[in-house]
């Protein structure tokens, strides 16, 4: 199978541009890792465009060997599952699967929405969840958290990697959208945190907002009670990024790339 350098013919980008985050070369092209993830032992990778037409079953192959595969149908809701609910299709309806044994991988795709990835070093499990805004909304990092914690996990321990998604400045929403995000952090109508969070950007439409869906996350991430030195979040942006990711907004195209993350738990 071709190398599929994510830079190439762009001699202008190379693989240390990312602070914090390394391009992983393998039998089927590169994938995205958190530094931070990895110097825990924690197998992940966040796939790009380039990887178009394999799914789960193919890339889990590309970060680990003998792993299961479990995925959910994603309908952008704040549900988490455990990992042994998804096994096969028909998928079950989440946004969010907890690991339940070693040796899984867990799933999550998107297109402008961020992937979260989360694992406890301690245990050895860990949690994907799809989280656009209505899942930022739903709390459903605070769900995973909890799955987490209820395997065993200590929170001040997790690590965390928010992969490639779309940039707050090219993300413009409604005024209902901030207001179910200024809700979800405790910030009811005080927009003036998000602004200072770095969470609401201004916009020259009336009644119109940019807002930064990873920052949001990482906030809900702080709230919860993990610190800023254990969350990792990837600056690409996957709008602007179009040889690298698919984007929704820009393409209006139903397609994605995936991610995933394996645990290391002992069997139980």
């Amino acid at each position: 199978m071709a190398d599929l350098n994510p830079f190439q013919g762009r001699p202008d980008r190379g693989f240390n541009a990312l602070p914090g985050w390394s391009w992983i070369g393998c039998y089927g092209g590169y994938y995205l890792q958190s530094d931070h993830l990895q110097a825990h032992g924690i197998e992940h990778g966040f796939f790009t465009r380039l990887w178009h037409g394999r799914g789960p079953d193919e890339l889990a192959g590309a970060i680990s060997a003998g792993i299961s595969v479990h995925r959910p149908q994603q309908i952008h809701s704040g549900d988490v599952l455990e990992a042994h609910r998804a096994t096969g299709a028909p998928w079950p309806e989440a946004d969010g699967l907890v690991s339940s044994a070693g040796g899984q991988s867990l799933w999550v795709c998107g297109a402008d929405c961020t992937p979260v990835l989360l694992a406890d070093p301690g245990t050895g499990h860990v949690a994907a969840c799809h989280a656009g805004w209505r899942g930022v909304a739903a709390r459903i990092l605070c769900s995973a958290i909890e799955k987490l914690e209820q395997r065993g996990a200590q929170r001040s321990d997790l690590v965390v990697a928010l992969g490639p998604a779309i940039s707050g400045a090219n993300y413009q929403v409604q005024t209902d959208v901030i207001e179910a995000i200024s809700g979800s952090l405790g910030h009811e109508h005080n927009w003036s945190a998000l602004e200072n969070a770095g969470v609401l950007l201004p916009d020259p439409e009336p009644n119109h907002h940019r807002l930064d869906i990873r920052a949001a996350a990482r906030q809900q991430l702080q709230q919860a009670g993990l610190t800023d030195a254990n969350i990792s979040l990837c600056p690409l942006c996957t709008l602007t990024e179009q040889e690298l990711f698919h984007s929704w907004r820009r393409d209006q195209v139903k397609t994605v790339q995936w991610s995933g993350i394996v645990s290391q738990a002992a069997v139980s």
